[in-house]
Parts: C-alpha cells; sequence; structure tokens
C-alpha cells in the first residue's frame, strides 16, 4: 500500500513538472511570436516616436544597415552594442532590417567600395538607394528612411528674380529653415528665373511663388498661367501686399482677396502679437490628417473666393476644369480684417472692418487629362518664414503641404511627440540640506541607532 502511494506520488510530481515545462515552453513562444515591451521612461526615450513608426510602415521590402566602425572606442565606448541596442528599437517595428558590422581596419576594401569617409559611418539601403550617416540619432535616422521612402525624385521650383524669399536663404523673411527640413525628407530644389526661362519645366513636381517685391513682366506671369493650365501643382504663399502682376494668377484660380491684415483678438489673449493670427481649425482633409498643431499665421490675409472664376477655363483646351475647393485653416472666428494698418489697440469697426471667421489657407484640385492638379494658397508668406516657423506646427503643416502636392499622402505622418523637460535645478539651500542630510546626518543616525542596538544586546 505504502509503495502504491509513494508511485501515485511520483507520477503526479512527474505530471506536475511536465505540465510546468510546457508552459514555460507555451509561454516563451507567445513572447517570441508577440513580443510587447513598456517604456516607463519620462521622455520615451526608449522606443520611436509616432512619425518614425509611421516612416517605417511605408517601407515594403528589406531594409540593411551597415555600421562601419570599431567595436570599440576609447571615448564612445562599445559601439556595437549601442548601434544594436538602437536598431534593435526598429526591428520592433519591421522585423526585416538587417544589421551588418564592418571593422575598418580589417576589412578596408569594404570601406573603399562603400565611400566610407568617417569612422564610425552607417550606410542604410533601401529599394536600390542608399543613404550615409555620420550621427546616428532617432531624427537623423528617420530623416534618412524618409528620403528613400520617396518612390521618384521630387524637385521643387522656387520662382526667384523679384525678392521673393528663397528657400535656401538664412534671412529672417526667407524660407531656409523649411527648404532644410525640406531636403532633409528627400526633395531636391531649385530656383527659377522666368525671365531667362524659355517656360516653367516639366518635369518640377511642385512650382512654390512668394511675395514678388517688384511687378512682374506680363510675359512671366504668361508662364505661370501656362503652367498652371497645363496641370502644374503649385504652393502659393501670400502677403497682405500688392500682387505685383499675379492678379491674372489670382482670377484664374477664383481667389477674392480682400485688402487688409487678419486681427485675432483669440491670439491677442495668448499674448501673442497683435498681427499674429491662430490656427486651430482644420476641417478634414489628408493634409491635416491627425493634425493638432497650433499654428501661427503672421500679417495674414483672408482668402475669400469668386463662384463665378471657378467654372469652366476656356483656356485649357476646351475642357470642363472646375476646382474643387477646400479650406485648410479656418482661423480668427472672433476676429476681423483692418483695411490700414493694425493699430496698437485694435478694435473691430463694424462700418469699415470684415468680421471673421476667414479661411487662411486652401486648397484646390481638379482632374486634367486623366491626372489631378493640385494647388495650396496660403494667405501669410511669413508662415513658414524663418522669424516664424520654429512657433508650434509651421513646418509639419508646411511639409505635409508639400507631400500632398506631390502625390505623396503615405508620408503625412503623425508628428513627433515634445519631449519633456527632465533637468532637475536645486537651488544652494536645497542642496546643502541634500548634502548634510546624506552625507552627515543620516550617516550619524545610523551610527546612533546601531549603539543603541548594540548597548541593548550587550546587557
Amino acid at each position: 500500500m505504502k509503495r502504491l502511494l509513494h508511485y501515485s506520488l511520483l507520477l503526479k510530481n512527474i505530471a506536475y513538472s511536465l505540465l510546468l515545462l510546457a508552459a514555460a515552453i507555451t509561454l516563451y513562444q507567445l513572447v517570441a511570436l508577440y513580443p510587447l515591451h513598456w517604456d516607463a521612461t519620462r521622455n520615451a526615450s526608449n522606443s520611436l516616436s509616432p512619425t518614425s513608426v509611421e516612416t517605417l510602415k511605408q517601407l515594403q521590402g528589406k531594409l540593411n544597415v551597415t555600421m562601419y566602425a570599431n567595436s570599440k572606442d576609447a571615448e564612445l565606448g562599445d559601439i556595437e552594442q549601442f548601434v544594436r541596442d538602437f536598431i534593435g528599437l526598429y526591428q520592433r517595428y519591421k522585423t526585416d532590417i538587417s544589421l551588418t558590422f564592418v571593422d575598418p581596419v580589417r576589412d578596408a576594401e569594404a570601406m573603399r567600395k562603400a565611400q566610407i569617409r568617417a569612422n564610425p559611418e552607417m550606410v542604410v539601403e533601401y529599394g536600390g538607394r542608399s543613404e550615409h550617416l555620420t550621427l546616428l540619432n532617432e531624427q537623423s535616422f528617420t530623416s534618412a528612411l524618409l528620403r528613400l521612402a520617396h518612390t521618384k525624385n521630387q524637385q521643387l521650383m522656387y520662382v526667384d528674380g523679384h525678392g521673393e524669399r528663397k528657400l535656401d536663404g538664412m534671412a529672417n523673411h526667407d524660407l531656409g529653415d523649411f527648404g532644410k527640413k525640406l531636403r532633409q525628407n528627400g526633395f531636391q530644389l531649385s530656383s527659377l528665373n522666368l525671365a531667362l526661362a524659355q517656360d516653367v519645366p516639366g518635369n518640377g513636381s511642385v512650382l512654390v511663388i512668394t511675395q514678388p517685391q517688384i511687378r512682374m513682366l506680363p510675359g512671366e506671369v504668361d508662364k505661370i498661367l501656362r503652367y498652371v493650365d497645363n496641370g502644374g501643382n503649385l504652393l502659393w504663399l501670400l502677403d497682405a501686399e500688392p500682387l505685383q502682376g499675379l492678379e491674372r494668377l489670382a482670377a484664374k484660380l477664383g481667389i477674392l482677396l480682400t485688402p487688409g491684415v487678419i486681427t485675432d483678438p483669440d491670439a491677442q489673449k495668448m499674448n501673442a502679437p497683435d498681427y499674429w493670427t491662430l490656427g486651430a481649425s482644420y476641417p478634414p482633409h489628408p493634409i491635416t490628417s491627425n493634425f493638432n498643431l497650433i499654428t501661427a499665421f503672421p500679417y495674414a490675409r483672408s482668402l475669400g473666393r469668386e463662384d463665378s472664376s471657378v467654372q469652366t477655363d476656356s483656356e485649357a483646351k476646351n475642357i470642363t476644369v472646375g476646382w474643387q475647393r477646400s479650406t485648410l485653416v479656418e482661423a480668427a472666428s472672433n476676429g476681423w480684417v483692418n483695411r490700414t494698418a493694425i493699430p496698437k489697440k485694435p478694435q473691430f469697426d463694424k462700418n469699415r472692418d470684415i468680421p471673421g471667421p476667414f479661411s487662411l489657407a486652401i486648397t484646390l484640385q481638379r482632374t486634367l487629362n486623366a491626372r489631378e492638379q493640385r494647388i495650396v494658397v496660403v494667405g501669410s508668406g511669413s508662415f513658414l518664414a524663418n522669424a516664424y516657423s520654429g512657433n508650434g506646427g509651421n513646418i509639419d503643416l508646411g511639409i505635409n503641404m508639400v507631400n500632398w502636392l506631390t502625390h505623396e499622402e503615405n508620408l503625412i505622418t503623425a508628428q513627433p511627440r515634445a519631449t519633456r523637460d527632465s533637468a532637475i535645478t536645486l537651488s544652494k539651500t536645497q542642496l546643502t540640506v541634500i548634502i548634510v542630510g546624506f552625507l552627515i546626518a543620516l550617516p550619524l543616525l545610523l551610527a546612533a541607532i546601531g549603539t543603541v542596538q548594540w548597548w541593548r544586546r550587550r546587557n
């Protein structure tokens, strides 16, 4: 009887051990197939931003990453482990990312073939194209992926020669910061002097027009109108100034421009300058999908509509070219348009001023010759100027506009998260309390407690 009981207990233990082993193996397989990660850091430094995740979704196919560096560095430490951890963040969302290390000392020939000029340097390859990186962080790596994600070379041309804002200019009124961001995202930029060019080149993806400071020649405007008639995509950044010859373009697009600058009391309540209009209302559109950042439009003008002009255009080869118009940014619901310069203490005059709300940015699109033509008009040239582009989501909205104009809606991604400030600032008094407390008071207290315990036990 005892022996039977012993065997029964042994069988139960074996069965329990087998079940426990099976459960462990099953759990391991589930973890391998469905890995879960939880980033508990304050700045989410161990996970990717939504922009990076959305960018990875656009890369359909294998991504090869080659790191040319010594595995150990006196200053940087274990480079190989750092790179593995960094690329591992991306491999969580795209499992077909391959990572290879090449030692520049042991394999100098591979360095020469890959045209490596720095140590360390990373090469990212996708779809037969490659990007070289010498600075490794999420912003630089994701920017490289965005450039590789472009399915074709996208060239942006900006009209020059009349004092316009330049996409490569560094002055406050220029658009250099915006242009730099466009280059990071894979766009090619080139200036266009219409007085010298025979016509607007047909190989460009988008024509950018900013406010001319001198009047454009009729022949130059004719070239722009032909570009529009032929189905060219256009980004037009308007200022609250005379159009300098572009009145015919406004008429062709059916845009009614009310003289004056918008006053936005809601912006003034936020202690913004009197000449700012804040954009916070974005009607549904692919450009503003999941976009919820405030944007600032200095010296903005209202973009009205001339319905009679947004109809059939007889100049465009007798084809019906009715524009489909959408408001992209609506603002100043409590504001008005000052027909004169903005006073120091602006007040609404019902006999002279025009009440809001107003359209600050609009889109126009139509199907022409079996191809969709797209146009974006913004009533503030300063919106993307170097002096103001860093405010709110200005540059992000500008990039979304260009992506839509170039038919790259798949690259219109969620905005990058803001990094919280994790620095701790302490006064001299607080530092003194901490030093005295932890280095003097606490050790003395522990010593006193130990002494008391020793004395009790002895007695």
